[in-house]
């Protein structure tokens, strides 16, 4: 079984993809900043359930935090990280975009370079439909155009 580091742990996606790997038998780690853009005491339920199994660790740190983020790399050893982290919101982009920058560019980036530093196997990235802003394709898929952002949260 593999040992998979998950970013955003204890949000939705996180959660239920945490909680699948465990069932299936795979050891877990989570990383969540436990930002306030929705309650953060589910948040912490959440990771609360999750650490009723054996197989689960959480650390609670912000990716920008590089030093945190790179003891929780580091001492888990993963064989693949799952990057679901990011700030929240698209509205709130347009309200405080150094918050988008902190956490989705420059916190992608230090989760990439733990990826690299590590040897990691295998790095799986989720993003926002936001990412095909003017794209007028409907509906999106993966292979459409991302180059025209709306907001600082599609970038």
């Amino acid at each position: 079984m593999a040992r998979i580091f998950i970013t955003g742990s204890a949000g939705f996606i996180g959660f239920h993809l945490a909680r699948l790997l465990l069932k299936e038998g795979h050891t877990v780690a989570g990383f969540d900043g436990m930002t306030d853009y929705y309650d953060v005491r589910l948040k912490q339920r959440r990771h609360q359930m999750l650490l009723q199994n054996e197989r689960f660790s959480a650390s609670e740190a912000m990716l920008e935090d590089e030093p945190r983020l790179a003891g929780a790399v580091e001492s888990f050893a993963p064989d693949v990280i799952v990057h679901l982290a990011a700030q929240a919101g698209v509205r709130y982009s347009l309200e405080n975009p150094r918050a988008y920058i902190d956490s989705n560019i420059v916190g992608t980036f230090n989760v990439m370079e733990m990826a690299r530093r590590q040897g990691v196997g295998h790095l799986l990235m989720a993003s926002t439909s936001s990412v095909y802003g003017a794209n007028e394709e409907m509906p999106f898929t993966e292979r459409e155009k991302a180059d025209t952002p709306l907001t600082i949260y599609a970038a």
